[in-house]
């Protein structure tokens, strides 16, 4: 995954280098190689970016093929596929068969299907039929993760021919698992695995099979990210293998590349935590219309949702004109409601991501928050009750100054923006609304904690469970536990 654009402001160091640069493609650019070879990819990429159009080719080109690969592959996505798009399929493909496979997979699946066939077609056979492996897999799975550059070796090896096998890999180019070596039996599958560390520590004459580790942590090709995530940080591996059904290793997954899958995974989950699909694409990049179109569904089945909550009202209008007071707390009751069933989702969503609790626990999470939401309405109750009491009092005390005899029947009404009640009415509010805030609170942990349960049970995303989804359903079932309690408390 590559970052966002940013301003010259952000790459101050490549900002000053850009001028050089064009210095150099005008006058000698055969030097820039020479020139930038100390440089890492990643600042060649920021240099690339501030570059204006008709420069960043011949960059690259000076830069050479095998060069030009690496910055490729930290470049802004939007620019690497329209560099990529602008270029004939033939040089397009003298680049990307310089990638890594998987970085090669993951380029060739940001540009049209069109484009990529046609520079499929023009990379040598043996890499085109490795990247369309690859391509089969989605890219959220571990087969669309995983790298088909690794070592593995026979079991049956010395520690010196093991030693010997790697350099020779090394010597024939790069390969991104290096630091691991996985053995193999006769059969092909993987058997064992040790470090490049264990390997070079390993005392001379040894077979590779007494030194290696035989519980190998793997992984099958059509794992999800967040499980992959979840085995290499759990076990603190650097890599994970890919190993099919028969046992034999398909490929590997590196730490470099399950970070930005899990940065991917936690932006998807945040968007979706906001009530609106994924962008799957940096904020920066996305079209407008496409925003709207990822926003505006979402935000229209919101807004249809909170509909209920005016036929509620509706409903219980003759309630609200006998006493008007019960307006005043509207807000509260529906905030409180939402707020809690929005802390209820948000915790049982991380914890299903991260595997703290699975779809059979939810009955142990129900008695849970059941205590839970309970404890926490109560607080709200107090706190509730304390305020209506205090108001009142405040109120009784302006109209004592004001010389009025209090404790004969009065219209509810408004004193300096207190309401002042019936006498003995207040009693009876503050006890509604500290009942319904019970109800709405212990209601609104239930709903918001065991919906993520029941999306992850039925095959969904957890995170469609949405914050805002939960506020909106808990709102006008809010109401109605308000209203309810009102009638059997203060309208009796």
């Amino acid at each position: 995954m590559t970052p966002p654009q940013r301003d010259s402001e952000d790459r101050p160091v490549a900002a000053l280098l850009v001028p050089d640069i064009i210095a150099m493609l005008d006058e000698s650019p055969a030097d820039i190689a020479a020139e930038t070879e100390e440089m890492h990819p990643a600042d060649l990429a920021d240099v690339a970016e501030l570059l204006e159009r008709d420069k960043l080719q011949a960059f690259l080109a000076a830069l050479g093929p095998a060069r030009a690969a690496d910055v490729l592959e930290y470049l802004d996505e939007e620019l690497r596929t329209e560099f990529l798009e602008a270029i004939t399929p033939r040089q397009a493909a003298e680049l990307v068969s310089q990638m890594t496979p998987d970085d090669r997979a993951d380029t060739l699946e940001e540009i049209s299907e069109e484009h990529a066939e046609e520079i499929l077609s023009e990379i040598p056979s043996e890499a085109r039929k490795e990247t369309e492996r690859l391509l089969a897999y989605e890219p959220d799975t571990a087969g669309g993760l995983m790298t088909t550059e690794f070592v593995s070796v026979s079991a049956d090896m010395t520690i010196e021919d093991t030693l010997e096998n790697v350099r020779a890999v090394a010597r024939l180019g790069r390969r991104e698992a290096m630091h691991v070596i996985y053995t193999t039996d006769t059969q092909g599958r993987v058997v064992g695995v040790m470090s490049l560390r264990e390997l070079l520590a390993a005392p001379s004459g040894a077979k590779i099979s007494d030194i290696a580790w035989t519980e190998v942590v793997s992984v099958s090709p059509s794992s999800d990210r967040e499980e992959v995530a979840r085995v290499i940080a759990n076990y603190d591996l650097v890599a994970v293998p890919v190993v099919s059904e028969s046992g034999h290793i398909m490929g590997v997954i590196t730490v470099d590349d399950v970070i930005d899958a899990i940065q991917e995974e936690q932006t998807e989950d945040v968007q979706k935590l906001g009530g609106m699909e994924a962008l799957d694409e940096p904020y920066s990049q996305i079209g407008f219309w496409r925003m709207i179109k990822k926003r505006a569904g979402w935000l229209s089945a919101l807004f249809l949702g909170e509909m209920l909550t005016a036929t509620v009202l509706g409903a219980y209008q003759k309630e609200i004109d006998r006493q008007t007071v019960l307006a005043l707390f509207l807000p509260l009751i529906i905030s409180s409601g939402g707020n809690s069933g929005s802390q209820g989702t948000s915790l049982l969503i991380r914890a299903l991501a991260l595997r703290e609790v699975t779809v059979p626990d939810w009955w142990r999470v129900a008695r849970r928050e059941l205590a839970t939401g309970l404890t926490l309405g109560l607080i709200l109750a107090v706190i509730g009750f304390a305020r209506i009491e205090l108001w009142q009092a405040m109120a009784d005390h302006h109209w004592t100054v004001l010389g009025l005899e209090l404790g004969h029947n009065y219209d509810i009404t408004m004193v300096n923006e207190l309401p002042v009640f019936h006498a003995g009415q207040h009693d009876l509010l503050a006890l509604t609304v500290a009942i319904s805030l019970v109800g709405v609170v212990l209601f609104g942990t239930l709903v918001g904690s065991m919906l993520p349960f029941i999306f992850r049970g039925l095959g969904f995303d957890p995170a469609s469970a949405s914050a805002p989804f939960i506020a909106t359903f808990v709102d006008f079932t809010g109401l109605i536990i308000y209203f309810n309690v009102a009638l059997h408390i203060l309208l009796r």
